[in-house]
């Protein structure tokens, strides 16, 4: 039996945070874009990476996918992890936590290849594909809270935004049902998640896409 009450969000609780998080999204793909530590990028104008002459060289389904294939696999490692425990990680929320955190960050950075720039629209887009809403007209909190300097800190403090939101982190799009199952073997269930999250992550960003068509 639950002893606590179970509090359904209203579409404005949900918009709310998917606003904050959709705020410090567009932090965290600015630093990424502009992440240099060797001064590699200033020197080598053929790299494919963001602020280079390759880079505005590619067309958008080439930036999309720049996106997805190194952004987001790196984040689908920190999603996957859970699966080392099998079983056990199916009980754990923290998957769905971390797994509507990367798919938030990589459906940012697919608005921004469109040019959908305007905070109202990322949220209707985000609130439609993770979360199964239709939000005509979302409000914009005034996002007045200090942001974390470090990017790792900002990431932590994304997924600690989107943890307002409960239930709706189950409303993501999933791995198939084979991955979940593996999913539950120990140790290998790592590789399993790893590869169901991925394929996640890519139909969710090909489902962003179409929203943004659409409109």
């Amino acid at each position: 039996m639950d002893l606590l009450p179970k509090v359904e969000l209203s579409d404005n609780d949900v918009a709310e945070v998917l606003a904050r998080a959709a705020a410090l999204s567009g932090l965290i793909l600015d630093v990424l874009a502009q992440f240099d530590p060797l001064g590699v990028r200033r020197h080598l104008e053929i790299l494919e990476v963001p602020g280079t002459q390759a880079w505005e060289a590619k067309d958008r389904a080439a930036r999309i996918r720049w996106w997805i294939r190194r952004v987001g696999a790196l984040d689908t490692v920190a999603v996957a992890w859970p699966g080392a425990l099998g079983a056990i990680a199916s009980r754990l929320p923290v998957q769905d936590l971390l797994g509507f955190s990367s798919q938030t960050l990589i459906l940012c950075a697919v608005a921004r290849e469109y040019g959908l720039t305007d905070r109202r629209d990322q949220v209707r887009m985000l609130a439609s594909v993770l979360c199964g809403r239709e939000i005509p007209d979302p409000p914009l909190p005034e996002i007045d809270e200090p942001w974390p300097d470090n990017v790792v800190q900002k990431l932590w403090h994304l997924t600690g935004i989107l943890n307002a939101i409960g239930d709706e982190l189950g409303r993501r799009p999933h791995p198939r049902r084979i991955f979940r199952y593996l999913g539950m073997v120990p140790v290998a269930g790592a590789l399993a998640a790893y590869l169901g999250e991925f394929g996640a992550l890519h139909r969710a960003a090909e489902a962003a896409e179409l929203w943004i068509t659409r409109v």
